[in-house]
């Protein structure tokens, strides 16, 4: 079973969902010694299939893949449709319908489990809760590592408990969304470092940290607090081999964009961005309504493509560090200086 302790560079490419993780990106992260996600979030299992072909044509390198956790809910129908009528006329800027009708989506769970069987992939993580016992005893019968991702030390404990070998802590400074069991929870605010050491004090199980993690320095004070690797995602929206739409990759960098918050408006879950003015508009009114609200935006998104101040901008708190260098310079860079800073010091 794969372990993330072995890794010569302990930085994990996070998986972003909906384009910047791409096959590239993957096999970029894994060329400068870190370890890469494919995102399968948003895709067909046919979809990830394609990709995973690719990636191996392009690394021999251990790679992941990354899943959402489906969850049904209830909810008040009437909140989603009064959020569509607000939405109509923005819709209507950029010649976009928005749908009457919307069905629940698994994310193709079950398919992209058995997909991670059958193509050996070595680790695959989990975000927005925990698989069954069953799934997760299913992955270990073919040595899968399996990393969950929590944002509480209850969700580690359940994890833990659960079956989980490694977690994945994502503190409250992460870009995209927060990874909450439950889709109506309200996300901690306890920072990275304080999280950390929560977790750490209720699990022995190795700790990968995530969130706002942009400097050397910044991902030294988190292996000091425990982790075996820390994971970046922001820092690599911008470079050439991420799928990152060209107005997300230019708005990272827009001075005019200052600030990042946690919205509702895009998903129905709580993620954070860029702030905006689709964010301002309607993020009061936006329903926990996962995975419904996420598919009433979407064809609009689409649509948007080059308004920055339409799309979901998902960033980090520490967005204005990326940077348009190839994924690899990145990745090797970080891990130089943080061996740099790990080095004891002589005499």
């Amino acid at each position: 079973m794969f372990d993330f302790r072995s890794l010569t560079v302990p930085v994990v490419g996070a998986p972003m969902a909906g384009g910047p993780s791409t096959p590239e990106l993957v096999a970029a992260v894994c060329s400068a010694g870190g370890f890469g996600f494919l995102a399968t979030g948003y895709a067909t299992a046919a979809k990830v299939r394609r990709d995973i072909t690719e990636l191996r044509h392009l690394t021999g390198a251990a790679f992941g893949i990354n899943v959402f956790v489906p969850e049904r809910i209830s909810w008040e129908a009437g909140l989603l449709t009064e959020y569509r009528a607000l939405l109509t006329e923005r819709a209507a800027r950029f010649g976009v319908a928005l749908p009457d009708e919307i069905p629940f989506s698994d994310d193709d769970f079950d398919a992209k489990i058995d997909l991670t069987i059958a193509e050996s992939v070595p680790v695959v993580s989990f975000t927005f809760g925990t698989p069954s016992r069953e799934v997760i005893a299913r992955l270990h019968e073919h040595d899968i590592c399996v990393v969950i991702t929590v944002t509480t030390t209850t969700e580690a404990q359940l994890a833990a408990d659960t079956g989980a070998d490694v977690l994945c802590v994502q503190g409250p400074e992460a870009g995209g969304h927060r990874s909450t069991f439950h889709i109506a929870d309200i996300p901690g605010e306890a920072p990275l470092d304080q999280l950390l050491e929560q977790v750490r004090a209720v699990t022995e199980l190795p700790l990968i940290a995530g969130g706002g993690i942009a400097t050397a320095e910044r991902a030294a004070a988190m292996l000091t607090l425990g982790a075996v690797a820390v994971q970046v995602g922001t820092l690599l929206l911008r470079t050439p081999e991420a799928g990152t739409k060209p107005a997300h990759k230019d708005a990272l960098a827009d001075p005019r964009f200052t600030e990042t918050v946690l919205t509702r408006a895009f998903s129905g879950r709580p993620a954070r961005a860029l702030r905006n003015s689709f964010i301002d508009e309607f993020s009061a009114a936006a329903p926990a309504a996962y995975p419904y609200v996420n598919t009433l935006t979407t064809a609009l998104r689409k649509a948007a493509a080059t308004d920055p101040h339409t799309l979901n901008l998902w960033a980090g708190t520490g967005y204005r560090h990326a940077g348009t260098e190839p994924a690899a310079t990145v990745i090797a860079r970080l891990g130089a200086q943080l061996a740099a800073l790990r080095e004891p010091t002589r005499p």
